[in-house]
C-alpha cells in the first residue's frame, strides 16, 4: 500500500502502532477466498505483525499474505494434513490457544472458527473481526453433520464433540468484536451475547470490467460446502434448461457432478483472472444460500451484472430487488424460499427483464463496498479498540 493509497486513518494506524509488538491471528491458511482478501489488507495497515495460524500450505495464499512471518500449531506437522484436516476440528481449540501469543501486546483476529481464541490468557489485547461464529457448531450443524452424510455411530461422536466445542467457543472471546454485516452483529450477539460494530469486508472494483455484450448463462461462484446450497442453483437449471456455469471445489463436487443435467458445467478451480471474465460475461451470479455477507454478489456488480440471492443473510444487506426498489435502482432479485422452484422463478424473471439492470449503475454499487472504504475503517476500527485500551494493556 502506497502512501497514495492510504487514507487519513489507515496513515495513523501505521504511525500509532509502529514499534508495538503485534499480531494477527487467521484460522488457516489454504487458499484465497473472501476471509484472506481481507487478512490482506489487515496485513497492509500492519506490516510488522506477526501471522498466527492453526496451519498453512504455502504458497497457497498472496505475496502480500506470505511475506509477513506466519507461525503454525501443532496441527502443522499432522501427516496427511492436507487431505484431513476438515475432520481434525475437534482439535481446533486446542490448537489455537497453543499458539504462543504471550509477546505481543495487540492482536487482530479474522475469525469464523477458532481464532478469536488465540491470545486468551495472556496479557495482549485481543480484538476480532468475526466472519461468523462457527457455523458448523451452531446454526449450520444440521447442514453439516447429519444421517443423510453419517452413519449413526459416526454421527453420535461428532455431535460429542460438537457439545465440548460449542463449551469451548461460549467460554473463550476477544475483548471486543467487529462484525462483517449486519446479520452476523446479530449472530455474534445471539450466540455470544457480545456487542460489536460492523465493518463490511472489501470488493476490488479493479478487478472486474464490464463487457460489451455478456454471454446466456448464470454463473454461481463458491466453494462446494453443504450450507453453500449449489445443488439449488443446479435443480432449477435442470428444470428450466437454463444454462449453468459453477465455479468451485469441494466435499459437493461428487454429489453435484452427479445430479448436473445438460445445462449444467462444473468447471472446478478457477483462477481470479478466469473468474472476473466470467463475472463480466455472464448473464447473472446466483447465490443460492445464506451467507453472512457475500463478496462474490459486489464482484459480479462491480462486472456490471445482477444478482439472485436468497433473501436471507448478508444479500438483503448488498442486493437492492427488483421487486420491491421502489425508486432505486436494483441491482438483483432476491428469492424467499431456499428451494429449486422458487430459484427457477427467479432466474426466470431475471431473464425476462435483464434490460432493467444498468451495468454502470450495478458498479456503482459495489463501489460504495471496495478497498480504499475498507482501509480506512479497519483502521479505524483498530484505533478505536486501540484508544479504549490506553491505561489498560496497550
Amino acid at each position: 500500500m502506497s502512501q497514495g493509497e492510504r487514507g487519513p486513518l489507515a496513515s495513523r494506524c501505521l504511525a500509532e502502532l509502529k514499534g508495538r509488538r503485534v499480531a494477527v491471528a487467521h484460522d488457516w491458511l489454504t487458499g484465497m477466498r473472501g476471509g484472506e482478501r481481507c487478512l490482506e489488507v489487515f496485513c497492509e495497515l500492519l506490516p510488522d505483525a506477526d501471522i498466527l495460524t492453526l496451519f498453512h500450505f504455502r504458497g497457497s495464499v498472496s505475496r502480500t499474505i506470505e511475506q509477513h512471518a506466519i507461525r503454525t500449531s501443532f496441527l502443522q506437522k499432522l501427516p496427511g494434513l492436507r487431505r484431513w484436516y476438515r475432520h481434525l476440528l475437534p482439535l481446533f481449540p486446542a490448537a489455537a490457544t497453543s499458539l504462543d501469543a504471550s509477546r505481543y501486546d495487540l492482536v487482530v483476529s479474522l475469525s469464523h472458527c477458532v481464532a478469536k481464541g488465540v491470545g486468551a490468557g495472556t496479557r495482549a489485547a485481543r480484538l476480532c473481526y468475526c466472519f461468523t461464529p462457527m457455523r458448523y457448531a451452531w446454526d449450520q450443524a444440521p447442514v453439516y453433520f447429519n444421517r443423510a452424510r453419517y452413519a449413526a455411530p459416526t454421527l453420535f461422536a461428532m455431535n460429542v464433540a460438537l457439545d465440548e466445542l460449542r463449551r469451548w467457543d461460549r467460554a473463550t472471546h476477544a475483548d471486543e468484536y467487529v462484525a462483517i454485516s449486519r446479520f452476523v452483529s446479530e449472530r455474534v450477539r445471539s450466540t455470544w451475547g457480545k456487542p460489536s460494530d460492523v465493518v463490511y469486508p472489501p470488493v476490488d472494483v479493479e478487478r472486474f470490467r464490464i463487457a460489451a455484450r455478456p454471454g446466456s448463462y448464470f454463473l454461481v461462484v463458491s466453494a462446494l460446502a453443504p450450507y453453500k446450497r449449489i445443488e439449488l442453483a443446479v435443480e432449477a437449471a435442470n428444470a428450466t434448461g437454463l444454462e449453468l456455469v459453477v465455479v468451485g471445489q469441494g466435499e459437493e463436487s461428487t454429489r453435484l457432478a452427479r445430479i448436473a443435467g445438460p445445462s449444467v458445467r462444473l468447471l472446478g478451480w478457477r483462477s481470479d483472472e478466469e473468474v472476473a471474465e466470467l463475472m463480466a460475461d455472464c448473464r447473472a451470479l446466483i447465490l443460492p444460500g445464506e451467507e453472512d455477507f457475500g463478496i462474490t454478489p459486489l464482484e459480479a456488480m462491480a462486472a456490471g451484472r445482477p444478482v439472485i440471492a436468497l433473501g436471507r443473510g448478508g444479500a438483503m444487506e448488498t442486493v437492492v430487488d427488483l421487486r420491491t426498489a421502489g425508486s432505486a435502482a436494483p441491482t438483483g432479485i432476491l428469492f424467499e424460499q431456499p428451494s429449486a422452484d422458487c430459484l427457477a422463478d427467479a432466474m426466470l424473471e431475471l431473464a425476462r427483464r435483464e434490460r432493467d439492470f444498468e451495468p454502470q449503475i450495478l458498479r456503482r454499487h459495489a463501489e460504495r463496498f471496495g478497498l480504499p472504504r475498507f482501509r480506512e475503517e479497519a483502521a479505524g476500527a483498530i484505533l478505536k479498540f486501540v484508544d479504549s485500551r490506553r491505561g489498560v494493556t496497550l
